[in-house]
């Protein structure tokens, strides 16, 4: 189940995030600006974005197996369009549509590592699972990059067709629905009116999306332009610091367990965000050759709050609720991430790469004040 729920997320996010990759090529080959290259790069978290929800809802309704094949099917079909598709908006258009299918796995895989683990289990199975998304990235960063750059990037968009059509058949193979306890045995009312846990949590996770997708975005077009890289040597350094953010989302998904605690990880984590972002800044402003160093830091530790969030949503929701919990919980997330490329790009092109790391720094820094650390219940 694990496995199947993981490859499942990788899957998703490498057709959720791997067109960033594709920037450079929007940009000299449809001889597009940088902020409408990241506009594009966004279409399908956009489409992530507005069918969240509605996926959550089928999962509450229908159960997690029948929501993720549906959905990595649509999502292969979609991406293999794009792979036939020429110009800026019919590109945009099958990404969209891309990103709104990939959105079934958010929801769902979660749910399948919530409902078959135990509590003192689940932070570490959801840091694996949560290692999903860097990894995705990974791939993407050190195949679609080389291949839209030498091949295009119609060739380069059969990599998320390729894994969206394996993890599919994987998934039909090998999930089962997680089994649920009946309404009398759990709390099936709706969290949101019990108090303001859930929708703090949804606030802290959707300011930390901001370095977080700036780092994502930005980090191969930095390497490249700025320091003069070639894209096959920036698009395997962004893999490895995709591996280890994958390992650090175990790291703290197992710390979450031992202490007993979502929170105060999330806590600490959040602040290391903010740190590293504004050295990031610094560095970079200085011209250092130690800013990709502290990039490799804050690719690590900007990715490391999901697991946790992510986790204590599918606890405090509950199995009646959570499919839809977890749905708000990315709608937030997909909802500023959609709007970081092309703001962040604005920010690069008028100030500079710097100026880019510490506004997102500085959005870090808002969410220390919401971790609700007080408000959680103790894991049992």
């Amino acid at each position: 189940m694990l496995l199947a729920s993981t490859l499942a997320q990788a899957a998703s996010a490498t057709a959720l995030h791997g067109p960033a990759f594709l920037i450079p090529v929007l940009v000299r080959r449809l001889g597009l600006s940088l902020a409408e290259a990241g506009l594009v790069s966004a279409a399908p978290v956009v489409g992530v974005m507005l069918t969240l929800v509605a996926w959550g809802l089928l999962v509450d309704r229908r159960g997690e197996r029948l929501v993720l094949v549906t959905g990595l099917a649509l999502t292969a079909l979609a991406c293999l369009a794009g792979t036939v598709l020429h110009g800026a908006v019919a590109l945009s258009l099958a990404l969209f549509l891309a990103g709104a299918a990939a959105a079934s796995a958010n929801a769902a895989s979660g749910r399948v590592i919530a409902g078959w683990f135990p509590p003192h289990r689940r932070g570490l199975a959801m840091g694996i699972r949560q290692m999903a998304q860097p990894l995705g990235v990974g791939v993407a960063a050190v195949t679609m990059a080389v291949l839209a750059a030498d091949h295009g990037i119609g060739a380069a968009l059969w990599v998320p067709t390729a894994a969206a059509a394996a993890a599919a058949v994987l998934v039909a193979v090998v999930v089962v629905d997680p089994p649920r306890p009946s309404r009398r045995a759990v709390r099936a009312d709706n969290p949101y009116h019990r108090d303001r846990y859930l929708g703090r949590v949804h606030g802290v996770s959707m300011l930390l999306v901001v370095p977080q997708f700036v780092v994502w975005t930005y980090t191969l077009v930095w390497l490249v332009d700025d320091r003069g890289w070639s894209p096959g040597a920036a698009g395997a350094l962004v893999a490895l610091t995709q591996v280890a953010g994958a390992l650090g989302r175990i790291a703290v998904g197992h710390l979450s367990d031992r202490v007993g605690s979502r929170m105060r990880p999330l806590l600490w984590v959040a602040r290391g965000a903010v740190l590293a972002m504004l050295a990031l800044a610094l560095t970079t402003g200085l011209g250092w050759g130690l800013a990709v160093a502290v990039l490799v830091v804050a690719s690590v530790v900007t990715v490391a709050d999901n697991g946790l969030a992510f986790t204590a949503v599918a606890e405090r929701a509950g199995p009646f609720w959570s499919g839809r919990a977890l749905g708000v919980q990315n709608t937030g997330q997909f909802l500023v991430a959609a709007m970081v490329p092309p703001l962040a790009g604005l920010a690069v092109v008028h100030a500079g790469y710097a100026v880019a790391f510490a506004l997102a720094g500085a959005v870090a820094a808002a969410a220390l004040p919401l971790v609700p650390v007080r408000a959680e219940e103790r894991l049992t």
